[in-house]
């Protein structure tokens, strides 16, 4: 006999449409697809069963049937269609930053060590926290402040991020795998405005994934043709590190298209 009163119903958006799905269990994603003429119901004997076995089994009832959308359109059920529901699908249960997680690991800490762990953080490896640790824990605190910034300069972005909250500014990242989707008309554009890129050589990730190598290679400049890349001896916060060199290197740029 099956249980279905362990198993859950909700309905979400996904590509234009409100899909309802069934689910059960918690651990890796299992999506089980349905065909004509069933619904999600189809798999209620497969549903408990992996989710017994440490599965997040989730079945939809697919475009059309059941209880999700169903577009009046013949030309809405093709399979660009079906597969832009399922991505979305896939999407929501995938993301790895939900809104509120990052604000509710920042809350353990007050805001001046909060900009502590992260302006005074000078590894040069890949940013990234362990499996199963918030990357704010994994930041150390660090013992003594770096010598181009004061603890009345960390305390101006803390008063700041006091009254802001710091959603908006997280809300960047969380957007950040749309960008090639919303690029994807200018992959391999050329940039040919003059432009100048500086870095620090300890910046975080400059020798990370091959950063330092495309920075430097002849794939950057071809992109940038009118570019001059500037390596400077620092962090990644460069401009408050090494603020004359910085500024001068700003300056001497902008100055060679400057008019009377």
């Amino acid at each position: 006999m099956v249980n279905m009163s362990e198993v859950s119903h909700q309905r979400i958006k996904t590509n234009g449409i409100w899909m309802h799905i069934a689910e059960q269990g918690t651990g890796p994603l299992v999506l089980l697809l349905h065909g004509f003429p069933e619904i999600w119901y189809s798999w209620r004997h497969q549903i408990g069963y992996l989710a017994k076995h440490g599965y997040h089994v989730v079945a939809p009832d697919m475009r059309g049937y059941g209880d999700t959308d169903s577009p009046l359109s013949p030309s809405s059920y093709s399979l660009l269609h079906l597969v832009g529901d399922l991505i979305d699908l896939l999407d929501h249960f995938g993301q790895q930053q939900e809104p509120g997680r990052a604000e509710r690991s920042f809350a353990r800490y007050d805001y001046l060590t909060v900009m502590k762990k992260f302006l005074l953080y000078n590894k040069t490896d890949y940013l990234v926290a362990p499996p199963g640790m918030e990357l704010i824990d994994y930041l150390e605190t660090p013992a003594k402040l770096a010598p181009w910034i004061t603890e009345e300069d960390l305390q101006v972005y803390a008063e700041k991020f006091e009254e802001s909250g710091f959603t908006g500014a997280l809300n960047y990242f969380r957007t950040l795998e749309s960008y090639w989707e919303l690029m994807g008309p200018w992959r391999g554009k050329r940039i040919s405005v003059p432009a100048k890129f500086i870095v620090g050589d300890k910046d975080i990730g400059y020798d990370a994934l091959g950063t330092g190598e495309y920075v430097k290679g002849d794939v950057f400049k071809s992109l940038v043709p009118n570019l001059e890349v500037v390596i400077l001896d620092g962090h990644h916060f460069i401009q408050q590190e090494k603020p004359q060199e910085v500024s001068h290197e700003i300056l001497s740029f902008i100055s060679k298209f400057s008019t009377e």
